[in-house]
Formats: C-alpha cells, structure tokens, sequence
C-alpha cells in the first residue's frame, strides 16, 4: 500500500463540479492499493498514518500526530504507475477494483477519514501548510 500525506490548512475534493468532502487543517492522504495488500496491510498504514508526527507541537517543531484534526482519502491507483519501460505508464501492480475499494474503505473507517468517491475523476485542492509531504509504503 503507498501513500502521499500532505499536511494541509484544508483541502477537498469534488466531483461533477460537486464537492463531495473538504477537510480543515489536517492531513490530505493520496491512497494507493496494490495487488497484494491485504487487510493487515491497511491496519498497518492507518496506524502508521495515526501515529506521523508530522505536525507542529508547543515549540513549533514537528513532533505531535494527527490528534483531532482532520483527514481527507482519496483514493490514488496511480501511485502504482511503472515508467521503467517506456513513457506509458502501466498499472499492472494497482489492485483491481473491488478488494482495492474494499481496502480503501478500511483505511478510511479507521482514519475516521472524509473521502472521495472510489474510481471517480476528482478534482483534488489543497492548501499546504508548509512543505510537508511524505511518501508511505507498507507491505
């Protein structure tokens, strides 16, 4: 399972031109689902992603965790593009649909999380609060 974390003043995401979830200050999380994740694959991530401190704590460094602010999922099958060969990317390594929704879900239930609409062509915005990103993978 990858992930991409933005720290964010708040963000959200829309459909159709419709939003459908925006957060306030929190973590936006781009959610992506291999083929050979499972549901101990998605309890790791979501208890990883609980326990980043990648927020400031009373001396402004970052140091605490995500507490009670807020989280958007939206779900990312191209963090598994490959562009090893050539300039297409293949998405063999992206889990198929239905146990990638299923696993997406799991994550989201247990971050508490709003979320996006699973396959659906999202417009994601955000406001970075710094420049926090990170990169997760957990098998």
């Amino acid at each position: 399972m990858r992930a991409v974390v933005q720290r964010v003043t708040r963000a959200s995401v829309a459909v159709a031109g419709e939003t459908v979830a925006e957060i306030g200050p929190g973590m936006l999380v781009l959610l992506g689902v291999g083929h050979t994740d499972s549901d101990e694959t998605a309890d790791r991530l979501a208890a990883k992603l609980l326990a980043l401190r990648i927020f400031a704590d009373a001396q402004g460094r970052m140091n605490d965790a995500l507490g009670e602010r807020e989280v958007l999922c939206v779900s990312q099958f191209t963090l598994y593009a490959d562009t090893s060969r050539g300039n297409r990317p293949s998405f063999v390594e992206a889990a198929a649909a239905a146990p990638a929704n299923a696993l997406y879900e799991r994550v989201c239930e247990q971050l508490g999380a709003a979320r996006g609409r699973f396959g659906a062509q999202m417009a994601v915005e955000l406001v970075a609060d710094g420049p926090v990103t990170i990169l997760l993978e957990v098998t």
